[in-house]
């Protein structure tokens, strides 16, 4: 997992409760976990939404005839 063993995710957790505080972590974290999945979601999605370049610029101009 990027090259990180237990050790450094040791340290870097006590760092997070030192700063945030142990009531603030479970909060933390499902804001970290809902925004790796709507991440994921996004990409899944990206073809379904967003549409190719010039094809807004067509359906316009039919809607003007």
């Amino acid at each position: 997992m990027f090259g990180f063993g237990m050790p450094e995710l040791i340290v870097i957790l006590v760092i997070l409760l030192v700063v945030f505080g142990p009531g603030k972590l479970p909060q933390l974290g499902a804001s970290l976990g809902g925004a790796i999945r709507n991440f994921k979601k996004a990409q899944q999605e990206d073809g379904k939404v967003i549409n190719p370049p010039g094809e807004g610029k067509q359906d316009q101009s039919e809607k003007d005839q």
